[in-house]
């Protein structure tokens, strides 16, 4: 099944807001009804496809005929990603930058003849796994030297290749989902353990490639600490890397695929850690009387542990809203609830009692408040819902995004602050007050993560508004000694502030390996990549 072309995810699980959050928001934040509605998809008509008939011809030799797609709705269905600008254009009809076609190669060798011949052809090529980025990764830029753009979408390259339950570990193509790599390991009795909130449409290959990181990343850790092993095509050849859990080997060049963003190459397999399945699984809330508070908590556990399988901490804004369970938006403890965290513990039945015994008392001794298993129990049942609320957000008039960040615990209070005030103060000037709301998404020893929900009316121009509120949160990220991104990635909106995180030397470094293993430049232009410096 496809994901909703002008939306997140399944249609059949969009629902509209409850009339008393309408309300709310009109009260709150000015919020109105957008002027027209959304364009229907049969409007919506990308250009004429740029792609020469000898391109075509070439790329119907590699992966067949009717794997080769230039119809209108396919071309709609994987233009740009699903970060709040792209639904609000594309909602609007304008699909100016939709693929010329979309090429579905079935393994690694296909992949491998479709760079060799979008090389030949002067053809830009965007790998498409879910079309999950909220941060322009699927929107390529500055291509002038190609005559055209393919999507290469990677769906058809779904199998578990191999599992070796010695090692635990499983050998997955890129273009699985989140749900079908879940399904095909409890087959065997085991888990991967990676549960973003993009969980049922994003794929391995998009994991491995923004360095993804899942909602029980305190028990199982970042998708890149996963990975043993990738097998990558691009356009000079094949690299095969992973030969052991760890080396001392050289650099290890895993780490330069981890985050490529498909700049580098395409990652046709992705070897990984798999864990038992848990035969229990206990979530709960804790109120803790400030954000700060609950910070200090999390990092005592973080450094001293024991670590359950999932902590997340909502701020005094988000507690209050309730975006903790976003099926139940607006239903949050009370004004003066203080800050709601989450616990999650997974494992034997045995392993899950000890284990909470021992964070019971940690949290206890830090202030905490426990709220049995209802908190954990509603979040854990609608964990993956927020995007589809966001839709009902924008059907309402309003506007709705994210941005996440993370840093050494001693710089999160203010960065924490510094990003509440930039997005605060850019959007009141622009008539467009916001609610900024935060939670502790992930945590680990020197630090944590941080991820913001801004809300707002949506003004007369809802993309143009958005735009100088989010370049004055980057600015106040690296000003505050944030990273431009824990998670989500660089793609085309974080690109100019990750030049400036790596400084001149590493986007040079980056260029030549880039020139190295795609020498005419087609795969993602513009995308990770900031331009080289001027000499």
């Amino acid at each position: 099944m496809d994901m909703l072309w002008s939306g997140w995810g399944d249609p059949a699980k969009a629902a509209p807001l409850p009339e008393e959050v309408v309300g709310l928001l009109r009260d709150l934040l000015g919020v109105r009804p957008a002027d027209a509605p959304a364009t229907a998809l049969a409007a919506v008509a990308p250009r004429p496809s740029r792609l020469t008939g000898e391109a075509r011809t070439a790329l119907e030799a590699a992966v067949g005929e009717e794997y080769v797609r230039g119809d209108d709705e396919t071309r709609v269905r994987h233009t740009r990603g699903k970060s709040t600008p792209d639904l609000l254009r594309i909602r609007a009809g304008e699909v100016g930058d939709a693929p010329d076609a979309v090429v579905l190669p079935a393994d690694h060798d296909e992949v491998l003849a479709v760079l060799a011949a979008c090389t030949e052809h002067r053809v830009a090529v965007v790998p498409f796994g879910g079309g999950t980025s909220v941060v322009g990764g699927l929107a390529p830029r500055g291509s002038q030297a190609h005559v055209a753009f393919v999507a290469l979408d990677l769906r058809r390259m779904n199998r578990l290749v191999a599992l070796d339950e010695v090692s635990r570990t499983a050998t997955l193509q890129p273009g699985l989902r989140g749900p079908e790599v879940e399904a095909l390991l409890a087959e065997r009795g085991y888990t991967l353990g990676h549960f973003p909130q993009s969980f049922e449409w994003a794929t391995i290959g998009g994991f491995a490639a923004a360095r993804s990181s899942g909602q029980a990343s305190a028990g199982f850790g970042r998708f890149d600490d996963m990975v043993t092993a990738l097998q990558v095509a691009t356009p000079r050849g094949t690299l095969d890397l992973g030969r052991a859990p760890r080396s001392a080997a050289g650099p290890d060049l895993r780490q330069l695929v981890l985050g490529s963003e498909g700049a580098f190459g395409v990652i046709t397999s992705v070897t990984v850690r798999i864990h038992p399945t848990a035969d229990t699984k206990v979530y709960e809330g804790w109120r803790f009387p400030s954000f700060a508070q609950g910070q200090a908590a999390l990092r005592t556990l973080a450094q001293d542990g024991p670590m359950p399988t999932v902590l997340r901490l909502s701020d005094e804004t988000e507690t209050m809203i309730g975006l903790a369970k976003p099926d139940a938006i607006g239903s949050g403890l009370s004004s003066d609830a203080g800050c709601l965290a989450i616990v999650g513990y997974e494992g034997t039945a045995d392993e899950v009692a000890h284990r909470k015994a021992r964070v019971h008392t940690a949290l206890s001794a830090a202030r905490g408040e426990p709220l049995g298993e209802d908190p954990g129990t509603g979040w854990a049942h609608g964990r993956y819902n927020a995007p589809y609320l966001r839709d009902a957000l924008l059907d309402a008039g309003a506007f709705a995004e994210t941005l996440e960040t993370a840093a050494f615990w001693s710089d999160i209070p203010a960065l924490y602050e510094a990003v509440r005030t930039a997005l605060t103060r850019s959007l009141t000037d622009a008539g467009t007050p916001p609610l900024v709301m935060c939670h502790v998404s992930h945590v680990y020893p020197a630090g944590a993560s941080l991820y913001f929900t801004v809300v707002s009316a949506q003004g007369k121009d809802p993309v143009a508004h958005w735009a100088p509120a989010k370049r004055a949160a980057n600015d106040a990220i690296l000003a505050a000694g944030g990273t431009i991104s824990h998670h989500h990635g660089v793609g085309t909106d974080h690109r100019d502030w990750y030049a400036r995180e790596i400084g001149p030397l590493g986007v040079e470094v980056l260029h030549a390996v880039k020139d190295r293993l795609d020498p005419a430049g087609i795969l993602n232009p513009g995308i990770l990549l900031p331009p080289l410096p001027a000499v």
